[in-house]
Order: structure tokens, then sequence, then C-alpha cells
């Protein structure tokens, strides 16, 4: 399993907006790539993708910009894997490995991996995201003597 990159970046400018959520200011492209190092342009196809995905909503004119169309605490890190990487279990395989009892075995645990790998992506939220990068910020503010 590999996170990709647009994955990656769609979860950083997710995370902004998060951080933003209870000030309800949208954020602007150019705000939100300066913060997260995220390409403009790239950025920009990727919010319209997880705007058509339901996760992300816009505001046009001059204070226009996104905003997370969804509660952080009620989107799920799954949510935006799906919206941008979509998610196809490829069957046709299945059978044939399947037909053996060696290849039923192999599939079972190559089956609780999917379920594991779904299990934690559904567990953690934006919110959690954005708790964990504030947890981590407070512990780089502390000083030791």
């Amino acid at each position: 399993m590999e996170l990709s990159c647009k994955t990656e970046y769609a979860l950083l400018a997710l995370l902004e907006l998060t951080a933003y959520y209870n000030g309800g200011e949208p954020r602007q492209i150019r705000q939100i790539a300066a913060q997260q190092n995220i390409p403009d342009r790239y950025l920009e196809q990727l919010l319209a993708t997880l705007r058509r995905g339901g996760l992300v909503r816009s505001q046009r004119g001059a204070k226009g910009g996104y905003f997370l169309a969804r509660e952080p605490w009620k989107v799920t890190v799954l949510d935006v894997v799906a919206c941008l990487e979509g998610f196809e279990i490829d069957r046709s395989q299945e059978k044939a490995i399947s037909q053996t009892l060696d290849g039923g075995v192999v599939r079972e645990v190559w089956q609780d991996a999917c379920d594991a790998y779904l299990s934690v992506l559904q567990k953690y939220t934006l919110q959690d995201l954005c708790d964990r990068r504030h947890a981590k910020q407070q512990f780089n503010l502390m000083y030791y003597i």
C-alpha cells in the first residue's frame, strides 16, 4: 500500500480547511497552497474533485474560497481516499485462486489485510488529524533544560 501524492495533497488541504472550520471563513487556493506547499494548479484540480465528491464546497467572489462541506469529525480518511482513488477490488483472479485449498487460504489472508486497511482509514477523521497536528505542535513548543 502506498499513499499517493494526490491523496497526500488532498489530506493536507483538508487539514488546512479543518483548522479554519470553526472560524467560518473560506480559505483561498493560494492560501492553502502556500501553507501546505502544494502547487496551485494541482490543488485547484484536487479541490474540484473533492467538491464533486461532496467533501468541500466553494464560495465565489472576492471573499470566496473553500470550506469543508461537512463537520470535520464526520469526514473520515476513507471518505477522502474513496473520493480520490475509488475502490475497486479485482475479483477476476478470485475464482482462479480460490479453486484450490491453498488459494482459498491466500485469499482469506488478503481479504483480512484489505479489511484492516479499510478499518484503519474509517477510524480516523479530519478532526483526528487536526488534533494530532495540534498535539505535535504543542510537544514541539516544549523547552527542555
